[in-house]
């Protein structure tokens, strides 16, 4: 005796019912695949997941930064250049260093260096900000409670690291060290960093004797050369310039 056959089994399914309407309905409609890929606006496609990673980001950014520089804009175009080049892949980036009198910019381009990688949504963004006498007094005996190694080790390997007002610390054995050790570290790893200063990176011959590779050493200064993208920004102190303006 044949199996007895189920009701559902005959019925026809409610796509086959629906193809056939339409084929019916609308016998030159052929039906085409359906686009049920995510939107940018929706979990999947990767601009979503982009700006989620830019957003946070750029929260971690303006807690590292000080308020004065809440706004900084990148507006050099190397700074850009080189901010982009670390968005896509740190290491690739090398050393950025900003020359120039005081009161040009350098700061401000080096927090809008940072904000520009924080808003391309790069899958890894950690940032450490911070002058070089601060610097200095957290790396002294007592100058942290984890300890100066721990210390010296966590600014060494941050992806991204900003040493500001480099060469306004009194110059000193520990200093020379505590540089050298991690530019090396940074220079061995392929980590970028951002200096600031004052100085430049070469005096003129006859000018002042102070200058970048003499503050550093020649071992520093030929890690600088190798791997730095040397920006150096000029004209007047631009805040005498606001508050004469204002």
């Amino acid at each position: 005796m044949p199996e007895p056959t189920s009701l559902s089994e005959n019925r026809p399914s409610m796509l086959a019912r629906l193809m056939a309407g339409i084929t019916e309905h609308a016998p030159g409609v052929t039906a085409g695949p359906i686009d049920d890929a995510p939107t940018p606006d929706e979990p999947g496609h990767p601009e979503y997941h982009r700006r989620q990673r830019a957003e946070f980001a750029l929260n971690r950014w303006t807690t590292a930064v000080p308020y004065r520089y809440r706004e900084a804009v990148a507006q050099h175009p190397d700074v850009r250049a080189w901010a982009d080049r670390a968005a896509h892949d740190y290491r690739s980036a090398g050393f950025l260093v900003l020359t120039g009198p005081i009161g040009t910019g350098k700061t401000h381009q080096a927090y809008g260096a940072l904000r520009r990688i924080a808003e391309a949504g790069p899958p890894n963004f950690q940032m450490i900000a911070t002058t070089a006498p601060d610097l200095y007094g957290l790396l002294r005996p007592g100058g942290s409670e984890k300890g100066s190694e721990h210390e010296l080790k966590r600014l060494a390997r941050i992806p991204l690291l900003l040493l500001d007002d480099l060469g306004t610390e009194k110059l000193s054995e520990f200093t020379e060290e505590t540089t050298t050790r991690i530019v090396n570290h940074r220079y061995n790893e392929s980590l970028p960093l951002l200096i600031t200063t004052n100085l430049p990176v070469r005096a003129p011959q006859g000018g002042a004797s102070t200058d970048l590779v003499t503050r550093l050493g020649d071992r520093l200064a030929s890690r600088l050369a190798q791997t730095a993208t040397v920006v150096s920004l000029d004209g007047p102190d631009l805040r005498r310039t606001s508050r004469s303006a204002s």
